[in-house]
């Protein structure tokens, strides 16, 4: 454990390190391939070498430096440590409102995804990041224990012009409070009445909000007082099949929601 470790301090002390092993890893470099992408010096490089030589991490061959098998081991496993360590940074202040128990993949999944949080000038940006996903969709697929105004306006109106495909799975809750508020039934009501769009409702409730975008995954994250705190949006494909079997799931166990659900509260 010891000596590994000294490894990965070895390696972390020095981005140039980093940035010689990931660039050897891929392919073959010259000594002025790895000047350019590193902007080191000829003797910071000559260091590098010698200490990555005398690890066995690389050779040289014909002129150009390579990676060993063992230098390509380090150096993935390496580039996975700071991926993981870059999305823990993202991740490390909305991670306490994620939904762990209903996320079925792994977090490692997210590396590449978008997080996009709330800031004093644009407090939705979690949601006009969903929007600006779902205004070019040709199908969306929600689930979700709320329903926002402007994805609803968005959806119905689009639907109704038979532009977007729509399916919505939802919790009586996100549905009850729609249909309590007269501007907001409007457009529950034109959603429902279109005919490319289908909403239905869990009584169990959905315990995630989730909208599949066309082959995209966009999850709201709110706090448990129901304060938006983050949105992530990624197209990875492990992510892709929970979200959709997550649906699945949910809209075989919800009824359809039909026009004489949506009426005026007395």
């Amino acid at each position: 454990m010891d000596a590994a470790l000294e490894e990965v301090e070895f390696l972390a002390l020095s981005a140039n390190r980093v940035t010689v092993l990931e660039s050897v890893a891929e392919g073959p470099r010259s000594r002025s391939d790895l000047a350019a992408e590193t902007g080191a010096s000829q003797a910071t490089l000559g260091r590098i070498l010698a200490d990555f030589e005398e690890r066995s991490w690389v050779r040289r061959a014909d002129g150009a430096y390579e990676a060993t098998a063992t230098g390509r081991l380090v150096a993935d496993a390496f580039s996975e440590l700071l991926a993981a360590l870059e999305l823990e940074g993202d991740l490390r202040e909305i991670v306490e409102f994620l939904p762990a128990a209903e996320l079925g993949f792994d977090l490692a999944r997210l590396t590449d995804a978008t997080i996009t949080v709330p800031t004093g000038t644009r407090p939705s940006a979690p949601v006009q990041r969903l929007l600006d996903l779902e205004r070019e969709a040709a199908e969306v697929r929600a689930f979700s224990h709320a329903f926002n105004e402007q994805t609803l306006s968005l959806m119905a109106e689009r639907a109704a012009a038979g532009d977007v495909q729509f399916r919505g799975v939802f919790s009586p809750a996100a549905v009850g409070a729609l249909t309590d508020d007269d501007a907001l039934r409007r457009h529950l009501l034109a959603l429902v009445d279109a005919d490319a769009a289908a909403v239905r409702v869990r009584s169990a409730g959905v315990p995630v909000a989730g909208t599949l975008v066309d082959g995209r995954v966009h999850l709201l994250i709110r706090d448990d007082s129901g304060v938006l705190r983050a949105s992530i949006d990624t197209d990875d494909e492990a992510v892709r099949e929970w979200a959709t079997n997550a649906f699945d799931r949910y809209w075989a166990d919800a009824v359809p929601l039909d026009r004489g659900d949506v009426v005026a509260p007395d």
